[in-house]
């Protein structure tokens, strides 16, 4: 069937995942629903201990079997130990067909991808899914369809009851005997527990895992007792280094420098960029930049941020701190700047990934975003984005919060480099359609803007700010001539993961490697 983006999504797919195909982004407004509920075992007895002394203590006190589908949330990104301790263990007890269902899975887990290949593990249920275990899923290792959500989508599928999570498994940098979990205070800070807010509510048995122990109340806790079953300790969570990997820094090349100076210079010439306006971008070269040139306007004329959003870098937080920004919401911190600053100042808040970005929830913060600043892969005349696979249709990325603050936006800006290498970024058409173009308002490159016709009343700023514009399909003209028109990407027929939209429905399919559609 045809969705709403034009992508054919096979009968059988939809068969087998009880899944509609995307309809729009808006489509379900209104939707009624009722939510899930977890089991929840009671503890009455006060001198019943939560505390166990092992992982494998744990697995086996929450009674772990074969066919359930465990849960991790990724605040440590690069840094995580409790997902591969985890599986280890799953693995050596001989258990089998376990899904796993992670915020975010990446380079650090490449451990786990033996355990696809021997049927531990037969479903991926992930925002990302980077490194070897992305090789893996594209080469068709994995027995079922993976499952790509953005962040929102996750927390509502969880919420729904679509997932249900036998066991979650919670990182905790530190933990009291009872279970209160905190993001700081440890040996391996992390800043927020967002991600894992929806596990500890909706997830039939909890185990906290922590690496420092402290008395009780650990308080006040970004996932309270009531919602843990069992606490373990070890010797270590996660890697510091890469857990805060450093502030991130302006980027010195000049094509970034260029495309954040033309973001700025549009962002500033809309009627939103006024006192009090709310602001989200990541963490990337061209963003930071254009951050840090937007700071220097909001100076000169004396604008301030009233809420800046999302996950949080240092330049953010050094403009909460010079008064710029009145408060940060926070759903990830991406260097140790934000870790601390969350920690310790008032104006800095944890909020949970439902209040973030869940669609069918009764308000999320993202619907409250004046900006949003975005990258991509690739972006097409259509103007849907591709933030998963690369140019090969290998599995390379996540769809975090793209699709949900895009959807949410008063303004939402993608920035993207004309060529990736040797590939154009603006293309005829997008490899994996990840975010719909109905959601996307501009599209920023180093050869200028593109508007989408869908927001004449963003024209008048784009001609007036003094950046050249064009329209989509000069700057998908512009890439073609420099590098030639792409030859399309051979893939096999079996589908090997679905990209869900933010409501459920399927936007798009991802194919097998074509290399591999024969291979043993």
């Amino acid at each position: 069937m045809i969705n709403a983006v034009g992508r054919d999504i096979p009968e059988e797919v939809l068969k087998v995942t009880g899944r509609d195909i995307f309809r729009g982004a808006l489509f379900h407004d209104g939707k009624e629903y009722t939510k899930a509920a977890p089991t929840v075992r009671a503890k009455i007895d006060p001198a019943r201990s939560k505390l166990v002394h092992s992982i494998r203590e744990a697995l086996e006190q929450c009674g772990a079997h074969d066919g359930m589908t465990v849960s991790f949330h990724h605040h440590f990104r690069e840094g995580d130990y409790v997902v591969n301790m985890v599986m280890k263990e799953i693995h050596d007890m001989g258990l089998k067909n376990i899904r796993v269902c992670a915020s975010s899975l990446g380079k650090a887990h490449d451990p786990i991808v033996p355990y696809i290949e021997d049927g531990t593990i037969t479903g991926i249920l992930s925002s990302g899914v980077r490194g070897k275990i992305g090789e893996a899923i594209s080469n068709g290792k994995l027995r079922d369809i993976a499952v790509m959500y953005s962040h929102g989508g996750r927390v509502r599928c969880i919420e729904e009851g679509r997932v249900h999570i036998d066991i979650a498994f919670i990182g905790a940098p530190t933990a009291d005997e009872q279970g209160n979990l905190r993001p700081n205070g440890g040996k391996s800070n992390c800043g927020v527990l967002s991600y894992a807010y929806v596990d500890a509510q909706y997830a039939d048995k909890v185990v906290a895992v922590t690496d420092c122990l402290v008395p009780f109340p650990n308080i006040p806790a970004s996932i309270s007792m009531v919602n843990v079953d069992f606490v373990c300790k070890v010797d270590a969570i996660g890697n510091p280094d890469k857990i805060a990997t450093g502030a991130a820094k302006p980027t010195t090349d000049q094509r970034k420098l260029l495309m954040a100076k033309y973001c700025t210079d549009f962002v500033v010439s809309t009627p939103y960029f006024k006192e009090g306006f709310i602001y989200q971008t990541g963490v990337g070269g061209a963003s930071i930049a254009s951050t840090i040139y937007l700071a220097e306007v909001m100076r000169q004329r004396n604008i301030h941020m009233g809420l800046g959003l999302g996950g949080i870098a240092t330049p953010m937080v050094r403009l909460l701190e010079e008064g710029l920004i009145g408060k940060l919401v926070d759903t990830q911190d991406f260097d140790l700047g934000a870790v601390e600053s969350v920690g310790s100042n008032p104006s800095h808040i944890e909020i949970t990934g439902s209040e973030y970005a869940n669609p069918m929830n009764k308000g999320a913060y993202v619907n409250q975003l004046d900006f949003v600043i975005l990258a991509a892969l690739e972006v097409d005349t259509h103007f849907n984005c591709n933030v998963i696979t690369d140019s090969t249709g290998l599995i390379t990325g996540a769809q975090g919060g793209h699709p949900d603050t895009a959807a949410g936006a008063k303004c939402t800006i993608v920035i993207t480099p004309l060529l990736q290498g040797r590939s154009p970024a603006v293309c005829a058409d997008v490899t994996t359609v990840t975010t719909p173009g109905e959601s996307v308002d501009v599209v920023v490159t180093e050869y200028g803007i593109a508007v989408n016709p869908r927001r004449p009343d963003l024209m008048e700023a784009a001609r007036s700010c003094g950046v050249p514009v064009h329209t989509i399909e000069e700057l998908k003209d512009m890439a073609y001539a420099i590098v030639g028109t792409p030859e399309p990407i051979q893939f096999g027929e079996r589908v090997v993961g679905i990209v869900e939209a933010r409501d459920g429905s399927i936007i798009d399919v991802v194919r097998q490697m074509k290399e591999f559609e024969f291979a043993d």
